[in-house]
């Protein structure tokens, strides 16, 4: 869907439609309709008015759209919940006895829909990995058990010994070293591969940031964080 914008000049008339948008110039085909026209003498004092037309683009569309889809809530039943958690609590009661730490205990809450679970123990590193690589992995099995034998989609979030708090500040430590860094070199820098809960923590932490903005490139599972200045 094509949004017609006017303004005194052609720079205007984009800002105001990227304003009205919520979206970056990268992100929509502009074409000028009435250009800055040079002015003579007679027509001084007529009111000058430009018009872009801005279209958001189509992969922007599909994303702003599969987004939405992603963050919709869906409450589910009581006895899908109560279901899951059962498939949870099996699993786990079995896979915590064959674990080199015999101290660990795990606890189910639910939360907005979500089943929050949570190990604790003295020694739990063996099952975060490196930088949460096994608990990422744990994770996503612990979904697929909860999900057994059920109609409607439960998620499952795990922790591990504190982890994710832990995670969660180094990253958003990372975000502002490396926004100082983009500021101070002038140049964009693409981080490493992350997770989607990490990128999502980068973005957060950098958005009310006025001089750098993010954007992600890559195909899962190596989507990347590009940090670069604000145009």
């Amino acid at each position: 869907m094509a949004n017609i914008y006017e303004g005194r000049t052609t720079n205007e008339a984009i800002e105001k439609g990227l304003k009205d948008l919520k979206v970056s110039k990268k992100q929509v085909d502009i074409k000028v309709l009435e250009e800055e026209d040079k002015r003579s003498f007679f027509s001084i004092l007529t009111p000058r008015v430009v018009k872009v037309e801005m279209t958001i683009k189509e992969n922007v569309q599909n994303e702003e759209v599969k987004k939405n889809e992603k963050n919709k809530k869906i409450n589910i039943s009581n006895e899908t919940e109560k279901k899951a958690e059962e498939n949870l609590k099996k699993f786990l009661d079995e896979f915590l006895k064959e674990m080199p730490s015999k101290d660990l205990k795990y606890t189910i809450k639910n939360e907005k829909n979500d089943l929050f679970v949570d190990i604790t123990g003295e020694d739990t590193g063996y099952l975060i990995g490196y930088r949460g690589n096994v608990l990422n992995a744990l994770q996503a099995i612990l979904n697929n058990i909860a999900n057994n034998d059920i109609n409607e989609r439960v998620r499952v979030l795990l922790n591990i010994g504190g982890y994710k708090e832990k995670r969660e500040k180094d990253l958003e430590e990372l975000a502002e070293k490396i926004a100082g860094t983009v500021i101070r070199k002038r140049k964009s820098i693409t981080l490493e591969p992350m997770t989607s809960y990490e990128r999502k923590i980068i973005h957060s932490k950098l958005q009310g940031n006025s001089k750098v903005e993010t954007h992600s490139i890559g195909e899962e599972p190596n989507r990347k964080i590009v940090v670069s200045l604000k145009k």
